[in-house]
């Protein structure tokens, strides 16, 4: 029977033809099936959507080609039976497609991500992975746009892998982090679908398919879509309304394509770089408002989720735009938003990708979503957005810290944390964690990360460990420091009630809250205006320095410049690595860089970058630095004879080997031959630390934990480095049980193994990615039998006895969660252990005993030089007493109806520890009401300064640690403390005794206002 099907038949019937041309693919079929089976299926799904094909049809065709490929598997059926067998084994595969439930299937956020993905693979692109949420480019703190990881591409810096590609990348921006959960759309994590060209198709295969994906793979009605071009792009407008429309798929009427300002519809990558016009398809969830005045930015009308960024030009230093060499295309799907489309919800936070969270966050408040206030169901989305972000990051490497990207993931727990108090969840809500309610809601988060990070389910122990450990030092200081923040709150209310002006927290407080409270200042912000109150950024930008700067990091937009690099790219082939066969070939110089610039020679004494055909040499990567040697030209014919000394080499430009030195005799040009030789014993001292980190992080596992992973390593040639997420130190029998594994498995004398394999087969047999490395289709492979196995391009020993032993040298916490281990191997142990033995050795000497009473003898020393020091410290406090009994005759009286007794004195050279001794005395002996300042000069360059008052004086309003700082800055320092008792400290002596004089002034007219 023919007929015209619906959007959820003519789904589930192009699934039959993708899984038909899958086992075309499987079963290597003849003729057209074979020759070109993205338009055969192309062209097959045309005629689906005009209900031309038989569905009937398409069940037995199906039928056919699943026996086929059974066959394949287990041999050609002998008889009737056999053939029967066949059959019958196909049926529960007709079955499932038959069975599937098309509301789940082709419109939750997981058949979304899949649909989107197919339907660009059925149309030649290559479905690549998402990129971690760590970059590797340095101009961005995280992953913020789904093309970042094809920038090199685009500048042109490395060749193009496939001519075009699609990926759902995972994604965080946080500077629309006040609009979270308070808009339908803004979200910190976020998915991007997209489709990329690169200098293969360009605009109207674009438009077209984009069109075609929308009304046919998810069926949108036509008539609710609106499109907006950039002004100036006829191109792209004609394309929608003359040609994006096929039969069956509708049309774009003229009034429903916008043209729109360069603010708009024009992408640009920076003030110079690629650039281009840009097309959107937005969706109408209310047509019944009609045409007239349509404004496409009304969110309460219209969301925009599909954008098209047609890459033509390239903007000069001058303004100008020239074309392209190669033009590309860059395109962006907002999943979050299709799904709240499709799924016909009222805004992204209520769909299955992220609802599920909040519905988790809403249970252990104890409400009902549905029933909750705009305020409480404001926080939840809040929350269920945030948790996301958190995970993922946790997941990717990124650590909770005060700077980068640490600083993101920081804030963003801390801010999750006070919303969740907000909306009524405790430490002591029901399913919490030891106290901690984020891990709880993030195992939901972990639950449903399969289809968009497999690997987060294996990370999950350390997400949940690192995450508790957060949650909790928070709260330690949250309940404090929201009472601190209160009372500010209320001061500064008071203050400018009184003042008449305008409520405003000072930046001194509000730094205070972030350094000593732990308070992010968004956080401070985000309370203060709930008050009324603003915050006085400008003096907290000051505080925060070059802290805060890092902070902010993070940019909104992916910078692209094209350059000289381009063009070298071009002319310059990628470099051939022979380094793990040979440490010395024969290689012409392709070309010569000197301070970034191209030239044709360098002569003898200057510092030059080398480009070479083939190399020996290993480029710096994977943590292991670049090899050392020489590049030679020896005498022949008319050719002078030159030595390069190459001290350092890395990749750039994507695979070309940049070679480092200074022209030591000689001159070098391009064009020219050279024989380059690796310095062999340092390329060993490599090679023993890089298998060594290798054992190391096996050893770990083995000790510690599985759940410890990588967080960055060095491999250098006089010692190894290896970071890992980790929560406390190691005890000292981890560190000597994880020395004594690897001296095992050194003395086992065990081969390593070394290959190349598809990416998918290395993970399936368990190696593991070092950090932060990116990986193409096939990868290598390194394998200690029975100990190792990881991914790795690093030069390795042969033999594990080659490492001869292992020692470590320190191990140490380099930031929260982030443990660091330095350790040496092989000529490096042995140097590490003839040095320890020569220490030994002068301290037997010098103390004049046996190695074995080292540590008495030490400890009988450090104890006489405790009880020296002691004594002296007595004899300095007598001394201040005694000086301060002197100067005690000289306080004197301020104030009428109370007598308060003030002495402001300079004591010489006394240190700060006798300052306060004598401060002590003085109050004791002045008695109440007293106020004491006290200064002195212990050394070059110092300054101390203490101020100490009665309890009737501070109970008058007047306290010591406010008054101190600011007699402090005169000495050019500062301080603070009690309001009884302050020091303070300065860099400035030339200033001690005018600040002393600032300081009696200042304290006489306070008194004398207090005491009258």
């Amino acid at each position: 029977m023919r007929m015209r099907m619906g959007v959820e038949t003519k789904n589930f019937v192009r699934r039959l033809i993708v899984r038909r041309l899958e086992l075309c693919q499987v079963c290597q079929l003849p003729g057209r099936f074979a020759n070109r089976p993205c338009d055969f299926v192309a062209l097959e799904t045309q005629y689906l959507v005009a209900g031309i094909i038989q569905v009937s049809s398409l069940y037995s065709q199906l039928t056919f080609f699943l026996n086929i490929a059974i066959q394949k598997e287990y041999g050609q059926p002998r008889s009737a039976q056999e053939e029967h067998q066949v059959s019958s084994s196909t049926q529960p595969i007709i079955e499932e497609l038959i069975e599937d439930n098309p509301k789940d299937l082709y419109t939750s956020g997981d058949s979304i991500r899949r649909r989107f993905l197919d339907f660009y693979a059925l149309r030649g692109h290559k479905i690549l992975p998402s990129a971690s949420l760590v970059p590797e480019d340095p101009t961005v703190l995280l992953t913020i746009a789904g093309m970042l990881q094809f920038k090199p591409i685009f500048l042109g810096k490395v060749p193009r892998q496939v001519p075009r590609a699609t990926t759902s990348q995972r994604c965080i921006r946080t500077n629309d982090i006040e609009n979270v959960g308070r808009t339908s759309r803004h979200h910190t994590f976020f998915e991007m679908l997209g489709n990329f060209s690169f200098g293969d198709y360009f605009k109207k295969e674009a438009i077209k398919w984009a069109w075609e994906l929308t009304i046919s793979e998810f069926g949108l009605p036509a008539e609710r879509l609106w499109i907006s071009v950039y002004e100036d792009d006829d191109e792209a407008f004609s394309i929608w309304h003359d040609e994006a429309s096929r039969p069956g798929l509708g049309s774009v009427p003229v009034e429903r394509i916008k043209r729109m300002g360069e603010e708009d519809n024009f992408w640009t990558s920076g003030v110079t770089g690629p650039c281009g016009p840009c097309s959107e398809i937005y969706y109408d969830f209310h047509p019944e408002r009609g045409f007239s005045e349509t404004d496409l930015g009304d969110d309460s009308r219209f969301i925009e989720f599909y954008n098209l960024v047609f890459m033509q030009y390239n903007r000069t230093d001058d303004g100008s735009l020239e074309p392209l060499k190669q033009m590309n295309i860059d395109t962006g799907l907002g999943l979050e938003r299709m799904a709240r489309i499709l799924q016909k919800v009222p805004n992204n936070y209520e769909t299955d990708l992220i609802f599920p969270i909040i519905e988790k966050a809403s249970e252990l408040a104890n409400v009902s979503y549905a029933r909750a206030d705009d305020s409480v169901k404001t926080n939840l989305k809040i929350i269920g957005d945030h948790m996301r972000a958190i995970v993922f990051l946790l997941s990717d490497g990124v650590v909770p810290s005060n700077i980068g990207r640490g600083y993101v993931v920081r804030r963003l727990i801390r801010r999750a944390v006070r919303i969740g108090r907000l909306a009524g969840i405790t430490g002591s809500s029901r399913g919490n964690i030891e106290g901690a309610f984020l891990p709880t809601i993030a195992e939901k988060v972990i639950d449903m990360s399969t289809h968009i990070d497999s690997d987060v389910k294996a990370r999950a122990p350390r997400i949940l460990e690192e995450l508790k450990r957060e949650e909790l030092r928070f709260v330690q200081t949250l309940e404090r420091g929201e009472k601190l923040l209160d009372q500010m709150l209320v001061e500064a209310l008071s203050s400018a009630k009184e003042n008449g002006t305008t409520p405003c927290l000072s930046g001194k407080d509000a730094f205070l809250l972030y350094d000593t409270y732990g308070f992010p200042v968004e956080i401070t912000r985000e309370v203060a205006g709930e008050r009324g109150v603003s915050v006085d950024m400008n003096t907290f930008d000051i505080e925060m320095e070059n802290q805060r700067r890092q902070s902010q990091a993070a940019h909104s937009a992916v910078k692209l410049e094209v350059g000289n690099d381009a063009d070298l790219t071009a002319s310059i082939p990628n470099t051939e690595f022979l380094g793990y066969d040979t440490l010395s070939t024969r290689a012409v110089v392709e070309g010569l860089l000197v301070n970034g610039k191209s030239v044709l020679q360098v002569s003898k004494g200057n510092e030059v970058e080398v480009l070479l055909n083939r190399t020996p040499f290993y480029a710096e990567s994977g943590g292991q630095i670049g090899d050392n040697g020489f590049l030679f030209i020896p005498e022949a014919g008319n050719q002078e004879k030159a030595v390069i000394e190459i001290k350092d080499v890395k990749k750039s430009l994507g695979n070309i080997f940049v070679h480092a030195g200074t022209v030591k005799e000689g001159s070098i040009e391009v064009g020219g031959e050279v024989e380059a030789a690796v310095d062999a014993r340092l390329r060993q001292r490599a090679k023993v630390h890089h298998t060594a980190t290798h054992l190391l992080q096996a050893a770990l596992k083995k000790v510690i934990g599985q759940e410890t992973s990588q967080a960055g390593s060095l491999v250098a040639f006089d010692r190894l480095r290896f970071d890992f997420n980790f929560h406390r130190p190691l005890l000292d029998n981890e560190l000597m049980e994880i020395e004594e594994l690897i001296n095992s498995w050194i003395t086992d004398a065990t081969l390593l193994q070394t290959k190349v394999m598809a990416l998918t087969d290395a993970k399936n047999a368990g190696a593991i990615a070092m950090f932060g490395e990116k990986y193409g289709e096939e990868v290598r492979v390194v394998e200690v039998p029975g100990v190792s196995m990881e991914l790795c391009g690093g030069t390795h020993v042969s033999n594990t006895s080659e490492l001869r032993g292992f020692k470590i040298i320190s191990e140490q916490g380099i930031a929260s969660g982030i443990r660091r281990i330095e350790a040496v191997a092989g000529e490096a142990f042995i140097e590490y252990i003839n040095a320890r033995d020569s220490y030994m050795k002068q301290l037997c000497s010098t103390l004049k005993v046996k190695a074995e009473e080292v540590p008495t003898r030490v400890e009988t020393l450090l104890e006489e030089l405790r009880t020296a020091r002691n004594e002296i410290s007595a004899a300095r406090a007598n001394a201040a007493v005694y000086k301060a009994s002197i100067v005690a005759n000289k306080a004197f009286p301020v104030g009428t109806s109370t007598t308060i007794r003030v002495l402001v004195e300079c004591m010489d050279d006394m240190d700060a520890d006798s300052l306060k001794s004598a401060a002590e005395y003085l109050m004791d002996k002045l008695q109440d009401p007293a106020a004491v300042i006290l200064g002195s000069c212990p050394g070059k360059g110092k300054v101390s300064l203490i101020a100490a008052f009665t309890p009737a004086v501070v109970g008058m309003g007047i306290q010591a640690g406010k008054f101190i700082g600011p007699i402090a800055k005169l000495c050019g320092g500062g301080g603070g403390g009690r309001p009884n008792f302050a020091q303070a400290g300065g860099r400035k002596p030339e200033n001690l005794s005018s600040a002393l004089e600032k300081a009696r002034a200042e304290l006489v007219s306070l008194l004398s206002e207090k005491a009258s």
